[in-house]
């Protein structure tokens, strides 16, 4: 079983980069964000001639996560209950495999802009609420993949200067904290665990020659209850499309179980 996470910064721009890259890599599941893209406006049928199903929950000009699978899905939940938001981030089925059944969660994070603003404070509600869900979902489902664009890099090891960063989005300390109790839950960042002292990053600024320069962040993570990371034998930042022509800022995370 193979699956990936992809924050492809408009769907509408990177269709045809999507669909080479699933042309060439064949993943099972591909979880992507920021489609920015309407329910109306998703290429279902595009996906479908590639093999696969797809959801989706989406927005115009902005958020949008979708679930490509060659799984059949379903369950399907739009958004977190109990957090009334205009903005979508987050979509979940359930899929029946060679594992058994395993719920799979896409998420969009909120970026937060700065720490002295609204929208850090929406960011860190937004995960409250993600974690009190989470929570019981994984009483339910014991097998769970909790896949997307978190926004935040856990450790220092995931920043290219945390010295420069510091106090910043992204690393601040209420959103490790917030990472660290969804990691509570007895879940694994399954990059980490297979590649514990690697440096690597999934996010690259356009400006400043941030990807030639390797100025990253390691943002974009796929985490696993333990039954399922310890069946995940690699983890790997695929960095190929990051050098194509208009590329998204993110780069592919996959993992092969």
């Amino acid at each position: 079983m193979k699956l990936a996470t992809w924050n492809v910064n408009s769907l509408t721009v990177r269709i045809g980069q999507v669909e080479e890259w699933i042309k060439k890599n064949q993943p099972d599941l591909l979880l992507i964000q920021e489609t920015k893209q309407d329910n109306t406006k998703f290429p279902h049928e595009t996906i479908s001639a590639l093999g696969y199903k797809s959801i989706h929950n989406g927005q115009k000009t902005y958020n949008g996560v979708a679930i490509i699978s060659k799984y059949e899905l379903y369950d399907v939940q739009n958004n977190i209950p109990q957090f009334e938001d205009e903005q979508k981030r987050f979509i979940a089925a359930t899929i029946n495999t060679e594992h058994g059944k395993i719920r799979v969660v896409c998420v969009y994070v909120p970026n937060g802009q700065s720490v002295d603003s609204e929208k850090y404070h929406y960011k860190l509600n937004w995960l409250n609420y993600f974690i009190q869900w989470l929570k019981n979902e994984m009483k339910m489902y014991p097998d769970i993949i909790i896949a997307g664009d978190f926004n935040i890099a856990p450790q220092d090891i995931d920043c290219h200067d945390p010295e420069a960063w510091k106090h910043s989005i992204l690393v601040s300390q209420k959103e490790r904290e917030a990472f660290q109790k969804i990691l509570d839950l007895k879940l694994l960042d399954s990059f980490r665990k297979i590649n514990p002292n690697e440096i690597q990053y999934s996010w690259w600024d356009y400006r400043m020659g941030g990807f030639r320069r390797n100025l990253g962040m390691r943002i974009d993570h796929i985490l696993m209850n333990k039954k399922l990371a310890d069946m995940a034998k690699l983890c790997v930042i695929d960095k190929e499309p990051r050098k194509y022509e208009r590329p998204s800022d993110h780069a592919p995370v996959m993992v092969e179980m």
